[in-house]
């Protein structure tokens, strides 16, 4: 009789913080993602190599948290017009992070 791991029970992988800071970039600030922290989701920019599961792998391991689940968006470039020049706003991929119920991240320690 063999005995096999339960996918269930198969230990996490714990992300370096170096790795992590490549792939959280910083917490992003809105009026809409504060709302969202009520409502246990949190709003990050990554990378744009960033795959949700390397998303997960770094809040839990830099914060500590059990993660539900991911979402991830990506912003297109825009075109942006000043006067007689045409510049280019930067494209972005943020996630949107739910986080089990009862946890918390602490985003504004010392404000």
């Amino acid at each position: 009789m063999s005995m096999t791991p339960d996918k269930k029970n198969k230990p996490k992988k714990s992300v370096p913080n170096a790795v992590a800071s490549r792939v959280l970039l910083r917490p992003r600030m809105t009026e809409k993602a504060h709302f969202a922290i009520s409502l246990g989701k949190y709003v990050f920019h990554v990378a744009s190599t960033a795959t949700k599961q390397s998303v997960k792998q770094s809040v839990e391991s830099v914060y500590g948290v059990s993660v539900v689940a991911v979402n991830m968006v990506r912003t297109p470039r825009k075109r942006r017009v000043f006067g007689r020049s045409v510049g280019w706003k930067s494209a972005m991929k943020k996630a949107i992070v739910t986080l089990k119920k009862g946890d918390s991240i602490e985003l504004f320690k010392g404000v």
